[in-house]
């Protein structure tokens, strides 16, 4: 039975800005505020479109946004200093699992795929035909791909393609930080080879001609946490009313979007927002994708997860996973005390609970699951469904 907004404690404050980067995956952003959920709890909520994930974080951190859509590692690596910004973050809410994939130029796409087609099915198949192709032909020349952010699942996930191919990211080719809406530019343009990122900007570099898709983040990582909802810790202890109330009208939106019957509207109210045409939001929103311009619809049904297999949860497993990613791309390996006590107060298990209650959702017990293990759906405890977690494994690399 879930609680009647009237019967929640006033919100410290009811009027909010809320920042989301131009991606499929601000819906459960976007569609709250279509479906009137944050109305219902009693917010006025203003959305704000920033450039980039520095950008939208800065922002957060100084007070201009009260909330964002943030990358899933962000919180971590900022309440670490990573990346030059220090503040203390708190997430309780896990907006969506998936929507990355790896686009590269048609040329290379070509090439890799007369070495393994097809190679967009199959994520490890791509890698190793990609490696092929750079210890041969790709040794010409300079290889340069992007990421979206260094501290990011685009990074995470592109580095763990390379080295199932036997590549070695840091050796043998070049990753830079690029804003999601600058990718297919630069691709076009030759400044790139190819590039890690959320959706459409892939669809769009297929649909363009530009860029071939050679694999989904969900076929390098299944259902790995993608995009979180971010504040300050001192913004929630000023406002932990509000900052309920809106995770709430989110968790909401979120488990509206888990419903199939729900993304065509979803794809007709995001195409308004970001100002995109509809066709090029509708391959993953709706599970439908296109890997190569003319090529075959291939169906990707979990290609965005909003709300299933109890997405929303913060897992801490999770974080320390992603964290110690992070931390190992720039040399670092703190002590394993330091990371527990970020995650602790970072991935807040607790403000998902107490939403979760109010909204009569059913919970996980532990703070942490076991991953890497399941290739199918499968029972954490009896009504709770969890989707595969497989990753690809790293290939051997050569020292040379």
């Amino acid at each position: 039975m879930s609680t009647e907004p009237a019967k929640l404690p006033t919100p410290e404050k009811s009027r909010l800005e809320l920042g989301y980067i131009r991606l499929s995956d601000s819906a459960p952003l976007i569609m709250a505020a279509a479906l009137g959920l944050y109305e219902k709890y009693g917010l006025e909520v203003n959305l704000h479109r920033e450039v980039s994930w520095a950008n939208l974080r800065d922002k957060v951190v100084v007070g201009a946004l009260d909330a964002a859509q943030m990358l899933a590692p962000l919180p971590l690596a900022t309440a670490l200093g990573c990346g030059g910004l220090r503040a203390n973050m708190v997430t309780g809410l896990v907006l969506s699992l998936n929507g990355n994939a790896i686009t590269l130029n048609r040329g290379i796409a070509s090439a890799i795929r007369d070495e393994a087609e097809p190679v967009s099915q199959d994520a490890a198949s791509a890698a190793a035909a990609f490696g092929r192709w750079l210890r041969g032909a790709g040794r010409e020349r300079s290889i340069t791909l992007a990421s979206a952010h260094s501290f990011s699942c685009h990074s995470i996930q592109l580095r763990l393609w390379l080295r199932a191919g036997g590549i070695d990211p840091d050796r043998d080719l070049r990753i830079i930080v690029l804003p999601p809406e600058q990718m297919m530019d630069s691709l076009a343009r030759g400044l790139i080879d190819g590039y890690c990122v959320g959706e459409p900007w892939n669809s769009v570099a297929v649909q363009s001609g530009i860029g071939e898709v050679v694999a989904t983040g969900y076929g390098i990582w299944n259902n790995l946490a993608e995009k979180v909802l971010g504040v300050t810790e001192h913004w929630h202890q000023q406002h932990p009313t509000t900052h309920l109330r809106l995770r709430m009208a989110v968790m909401e939106a979120c488990q509206w979007l888990a419903l199939p019957e729900n993304r065509e509207q979803t794809v007709g109210e995001m195409a308004r927002v970001l100002e995109l045409p509809e066709r090029q939001l509708a391959p993953s929103l709706l599970g439908r994708l296109q890997f190569e311009k003319d090529g075959p619809v291939i169906e990707q049904p979990l290609f965005h997860v909003f709300g299933r297999y109890q997405a929303g949860f913060p897992w801490r497993s999770t974080a320390t996973d992603l964290l110690e990613r992070c931390l190992a791309m720039i040399g670092r390996s703190p002590a394993q005390e330091n990371v527990a006590a970020v995650v602790q107060q970072t991935y807040r298990t607790d403000l998902y609970r107490d939403a979760a209650r109010h909204l009569g959702m059913p919970l996980p017990a532990s703070d942490t699951k076991p991953d890497g293990e399941h290739a199918d759906t499968w029972q954490l405890a009896p009504g709770l469904e969890m989707g595969p977690d497989l990753r690809l494994q790293p290939a051997e690399i050569d020292p040379a």
